[in-house]
Parts: structure tokens; C-alpha cells; sequence
């Protein structure tokens, strides 16, 4: 079973990660720690392990940053299992089932925990990241990464429309010190990535 690690905690709130599938996809769990609900970020595969860390850790919903096969294989699992899932109108598509719809800019609650949706498309149009209220965290799927965006190759994905998402929705908004949390890979902050933009805008991807 992949190990679940917790990476952040205070008294409020604490996150664990498990990196699943052949594509080393970050899957988190965001805890309320006085209530014990909890929510999971990108049910991406390996459902079996999965399940077994929904009911270790009162998992109650599921959120996907965005629709791409590598972030939803374990979709059907959760929502037989009785865990709602949620993804943007414009990704839903892209999902063999869901529950319900994310919009912009709306407050999830986990436990105590307020949750807000941020709209980035760019990597594919329903893209969304999501920030933790009263914490550093911030849960970018495949929008940002260190060193860059995600990848706007593939069907649906539009660089111009990344960066500016990246520019005008997450480095305009959040402090320097803000943890980014991608879809695969290590964690970043805003301060690191933020003073590379021109250069990414430059190479063109």
C-alpha cells in the first residue's frame, strides 16, 4: 500500500498526501481536526488504498482540481463507497460520474475548515485549485508546479489562458510564502515560482 504521510498540521487542520498510480499522482487529505471530516483532493487511482485511508481518516467528500484520466481512475470506488464527488461543469465531461459541480470562488466547508475554489483554467478549461482558509496551503493540481505550469498540449489545454490564470489568480492573490501542493511532483511556494514568470511566458511553455 503506498505510505500516507502527513506534510502539514496546526490546530486546526492537518494534511496528509499518498503518491498513487503509474503516474506518481499526489492524492491529499485535508482533516478537520476538531470535527475528524475530512476531504479528499483528486481520487487519481489505486482505489483499494485509497478506501482504506477514506475510512481511516473520515473522508466524506471528494474534490478533482480537474478531469485528466491520470487524476480520476479511482472515481467510481469513492462514490460507490457513498463519498460524493465534485469537479467543475466545464471537466465533468471528462469523469465517468460525479455528485455535484464546483463553481468559482465558492466556500467548501470540511469540519470547521472553509475551503475556497479558485477557477484556473489553462491546463484544461475546468481546472480549479483550492485554497485553505486561514492556512498557507494552496492545492494547484496540474495548474502550477515548480518551475512552471502544467502542460497545455493536450486537448483543451491553452498556454496564454494558463499563465494568465497563474498570474492574475495565484500571484496576484497570495502571499510569497503560500505552500503550493501540485497534482505530481515535491511542493513549492508562490515566493519561488512567482519571480520565474517572464521566463516561462518567454519559452513558451
Amino acid at each position: 500500500m503506498p505510505e500516507l504521510v502527513r506534510i502539514w498540521e496546526d490546530a486546526a487542520c492537518e494534511l496528509h498526501r499518498m503518491v498513487v498510480g503509474p503516474m506518481d499522482n499526489n492524492v491529499y487529505v485535508l482533516r478537520c481536526r476538531r470535527t475528524g471530516e475530512a476531504m479528499l483532493v483528486d481520487a487519481a487511482n489505486e482505489h483499494e488504498a485509497l478506501l482504506e485511508v477514506c475510512q481511516a481518516l473520515g473522508v466524506r467528500s471528494v474534490v478533482e482540481t480537474h478531469g485528466h484520466a491520470d487524476h480520476i481512475q479511482a472515481v467510481p470506488a469513492v462514490r460507490e463507497a457513498g463519498i460524493s464527488v465534485s469537479v467543475t461543469a466545464a471537466d465533468a465531461d471528462m469523469l465517468p460520474s460525479y455528485d455535484l459541480l464546483l463553481e468559482d470562488d465558492s466556500v467548501l466547508e470540511v469540519g470547521r475548515l472553509r475551503v475556497r475554489t479558485i477557477a484556473t483554467p489553462g491546463h484544461t478549461p475546468g481546472s480549479m485549485c483550492f485554497a485553505v482558509e486561514g492556512t498557507p496551503l494552496l492545492l494547484t493540481g496540474d495548474t502550477l508546479f515548480p518551475g512552471g505550469p502544467g502542460a497545455t498540449k493536450y486537448p483543451g489545454g491553452d498556454f496564454p489562458t494558463i499563465i494568465r490564470s497563474i498570474e492574475e489568480r495565484l500571484f496576484a492573490r497570495f502571499a510569497p510564502d503560500t505552500i503550493v501542493l501540485p497534482g505530481h511532483g515535491r511542493p513549492t511556494t508562490i515566493g519561488a515560482e512567482a519571480p520565474s514568470l517572464p521566463e516561462w511566458v518567454a519559452r513558451g511553455w
